[in-house]
């Protein structure tokens, strides 16, 4: 019997509004009408739909998670082992501390260490933190950091704040107006903006994302280090995507930052559920003072998968297989789009790269257009690719003829517009959907 996803699509946004709890891994994202939605199963880089359909995966790899790429043996057997074990129980698992050991070592500005499951309460936890320790409540930050009451209110003033830190026109509903000014934007490498906004009274922390797309530049690392040194502002680096994806550890010490807190999520567990909030003991220390605290913290399987992909990295140089994947895969970006003259912006980062086609109100369609062509050669494809240790030179280069293929259909598309769209236009911002 086949299975419909896009039937079990409609009868989810029933009874789970939105769909599933992760509004990136929604198909109006992606697809509308046309993308698989749901998974059986999933090995280094292929997945297999409801109905035994293999893919390709040359997006997002589980939303960044997987960067070893997806149910890793060495990974799961690791965990499974601890699993059969007991998972939760009583008593605290020697991992948390095995863990948080192994993290400190890697990171050697820090003392201390706190463990939670996903990336956003990790920042909710730092930011509670930093306002403990500050005993002053304002922050400024720079990037995309979750969906808690402290971020989302900084639309509570203006709908557009949050607009180029990824998400477009969210509502803050729900977020008490009190919080008002508590959270201020701060635009990715704005120096002059950097030093007026320094200036607020009753600033308790500066929390910025090292790189997304691109990276923070030289300058405007050095200055965010010498304001937060000079006005004794405590500097949160937001890892949670970037960590773990081009070094060990952040990338905030291949820049040049000099943090208090760092916190890291997504590919620390490879696709298993960890997050970690590391800094220095004066600032960490406060964590037993103000109430944070979760039964899910201390179970016992995160904390496993993050020292199976600790050890993973020993064994294997991924950094650096990641890194050479990413060069060859935008290098025939560029050398395709130009062979079709099809005009392309591709970013400067290695392992998570992206590109834009260069047409006026045209991105959005191009892409969705791409997306579509891709999956007539069996890959789940947009414009962006978080590369993982599981993309080999092989498939990148059966994913290029395909990408050859899509292009000649989109240049003709762009020349003459004979060429239409059999789906609806993908939709990147924050929407109601049922």
């Amino acid at each position: 019997m086949r299975l419909n996803s896009k039937i079990l699509w409609e009868k989810a946004k029933k009874i789970i509004p939105g769909g599933n709890g992760l509004l990136s891994k929604r198909p109006e994202r992606f697809l509308p009408n046309g993308w698989p939605i749901y998974f059986k199963k999933a090995s280094g880089v292929f997945i297999w739909d409801l109905n035994n359909k293999k893919y390709i995966d040359m997006t997002l790899m589980g939303i960044g998670t997987s960067v070893l790429g997806y149910n890793n043996k060495f990974v799961n057997n690791f965990v499974k082992n601890k699993i059969d074990k007991g998972i939760n129980t009583t008593l605290n698992c020697y991992e948390e501390y095995e863990l948080g050991k192994e993290l400190l070592k890697i990171d050697k500005f820090a003392d201390q260490v706190r463990f939670t499951r996903g990336g956003g309460e990790a920042m909710s936890l730092a930011i509670r933190i930093a306002r403990s320790k500050s005993k002053k409540t304002k922050i400024i930050f720079s990037g995309y950091h979750g969906w808690h009451d402290w971020y989302l209110s900084a639309n509570i003033q203006n709908i557009k704040n949050l607009n180029n830190h990824l998400l477009k026109n969210l509502k803050p509903l729900g977020v008490p107006k009190i919080y008002k000014n508590s959270a201020i934007p701060l635009e990715f490498n704005n120096i002059s903006q950097l030093y007026k906004l320094s200036k607020i009274k009753n600033l308790a922390a500066i929390v910025v994302e090292p790189s997304r797309m691109e990276k923070l530049s030289k300058k405007f690392v050095d200055e965010l280090n010498k304001i937060c040194k000079q006005k004794k502002i405590i500097l949160i680096i937001d890892e949670i995507t970037s960590g773990w994806r081009d070094c060990k550890g952040g990338i905030y010490k291949k820049i040049g930052l000099k943090p208090d807190l760092v916190v890291y999520g997504k590919a620390l567990g490879n696709g298993f559920a960890i997050s970690a909030v590391i800094g220095k003991k004066k600032i960490m220390d406060i964590a037993q003072d103000t109430f944070v605290s979760s039964t899910a913290w201390t179970e016992r399987v995160g904390f496993a998968a993050g020292l199976a992909v600790m050890k993973f990295h020993e064994k294997k140089n991924v950094f650096n297989h990641n890194k050479k994947i990413g060069k060859q895969i935008k290098k025939g970006w560029i050398e395709l789009a130009k062979k079709h003259g099809i005009k392309i912006k591709v970013n400067n980062l290695d392992t998570i790269i992206n590109f834009n086609f260069l047409y006026k109100n045209k991105n959005d369609y191009l892409i969705t257009l791409f997306t579509e062509l891709m999956l007539k050669h069996n890959f789940l494809a947009n414009n962006n690719i978080y590369i993982s240790f599981s993309h080999s030179k092989e498939i990148v280069l059966k994913y290029l003829k395909a990408v050859d293929k899509s292009f000649y259909i989109i240049s003709n598309y762009i020349k003459n517009k004979n060429v239409k769209l059999k789906s609806k236009v993908r939709k990147t911002n924050y929407m109601r959907i049922s």
